[in-house]
């Protein structure tokens, strides 16, 4: 199980539990700083997935023998651990989905259905392209239109703008709670209160945020809340959309097909209550369970050594690269976590990439599906570096290090 993180500090404890971060790159121990793109795996989620496949694996929901009834009660399980672990009333209000992108497709399709022209909807430039492309659906198909809050010079978000949007017309809110690609943390409960207060509902993209934060969707006072497994240390294809039960049970079904129905006839057809009317087909069972063995590891670790652990490393990096000329840093938000964005003067951020994978680091170049953003940032692409709770100062070493390597074979 997970050791405390007492000790990370100065040992890197945590990272003996993901055996990915053991294999050298390019003959050096990797220093993995992509976690914002995926984060690797701990051996406890992948024993807990492995012994689904080996032990009972099964379909859920419709055997009555015994493999199916063990997996079932495994899968719900994850269900009520995901509740908990976001403080939702009830596992009732937690959807499974395939990731953050169809949690947030599912609530424009369903919700989008009782829109029509005029009707507004509020997003910011800090979006990731996820909760950017299903609103343009919108726009394209009903004649929604977009209103978009503004970042401030110092790149935190412009709470004056965004009250100024607010109005009668507004129908949704969708909004990250932290930039995947700066760190920007935005202030959410408030935008939630602001939003509620015209009669708009609130969708929060948590994929970055449920990772380095403490979520309380009761606190927040959101509609809505999507995230990723694979960010939060879980298995890709499966992700959760968070609905307060009164908001989902008032929405149509998103497919339609087995699992979601109650009865079907060739002249009427009735649905399950939420969550199950959104869940048709059959699930991604491990990756389920394998996101509820995540929880699990995480509760096992001192959440807020974890924050301070991260916090320090990215104070740290933001220290090393601002000490080195030609390097401009992007990621400046009073409130911030776990992420730097940065460029080299001259040099593209890919080739940037490139040598710090030769050097054994990992980190991520490009627009990092946020081209909104960097068009007011007035660049087409950055580096990234994002940290985790297996990373320790070594890794902002290396980083350091790549930065000065890349200098010297280009500048």
């Amino acid at each position: 199980m997970a050791r405390a993180l007492n000790a990370v500090k100065s040992s890197g404890d945590l990272k003996q539990d993901f055996p990915a971060l053991h294999r050298p790159v390019n003959g050096r121990a990797v220093a993995y700083l992509d976690s914002a793109a995926s984060a690797q795996k701990s051996q406890y989620v992948i024993d807990a997935m492995s012994r689904v496949m080996t032990e009972h694996y099964a379909n859920v929901h419709r055997g009555v023998y015994t493999f199916s009834s063990e997996t079932t009660i495994a899968f719900e399980n994850a269900r009520q651990k995901v509740a908990r672990f976001l403080n939702a009333k009830t596992d009732k209000e937690i959807v499974f989905t395939r990731n953050t992108t169809e949690a947030i497709n599912l609530v424009a399709a369903c919700l989008g259905q009782s829109l029509k022209a005029g009707d507004e909807i509020i997003l910011t430039e800090l979006e990731h392209h996820a909760n950017i492309v299903p609103w343009y659906f919108l726009k394209e198909q009903k004649g929604v239109v977009l209103k978009i809050v503004p970042l401030k010079l110092d790149r935190s978000l412009d709470m004056a703008a965004f009250e100024r949007l607010l109005g009668p017309k507004t129908k949704l809110v969708a909004v990250t709670q932290m930039s995947n690609a700066l760190g920007t943390v935005v202030p959410v409960a408030e935008i939630a209160a602001k939003a509620h207060a015209v009669g708009a509902k609130v969708l929060v993209d948590g994929s970055q945020a449920v990772v380095h934060l403490d979520v309380d969707v009761q606190g927040i006072g959101c509609d809505f809340y999507a995230f990723t497994g694979h960010k939060l240390y879980g298995p890709s294809g499966v992700g959760v959309l968070y609905g307060r039960y009164d908001v989902l049970n008032a929405l149509p079904p998103y497919q339609g097909g087995g699992e979601m129905i109650e009865q079907v006839t060739f002249d009427k057809i009735t649905f399950k209550e939420p969550p199950y009317r959104f869940e048709a087909g059959t699930p991604a069972i491990v990756e389920v369970i394998g996101l509820g063995a995540a929880i699990d590891y995480l509760n096992g670790i001192d959440k807020a050594a974890v924050r301070a652990h991260e916090q320090k490393l990215l104070q740290e990096a933001e220290k090393r690269l601002a000490a080195i000329a030609g390097v401009t840093v992007y990621s400046t938000a009073p409130e911030r976590a776990a992420i730097l964005s940065f460029m080299i003067d001259k040099v593209h951020p890919h080739d940037v990439a490139t040598v710090f994978d030769q050097l054994g680091i990992a980190v991520r170049a490009g627009h990092h599906c946020a081209q909104p953003l960097m068009k007011a940032l007035g660049v087409a692409a950055t580096v990234r570096a994002s940290f985790a709770l297996y990373n320790t100062m070594d890794d902002v070493e290396r980083l350091a290090e790549g930065v000065h390597k890349v200098k010297k074979l280009f500048q």
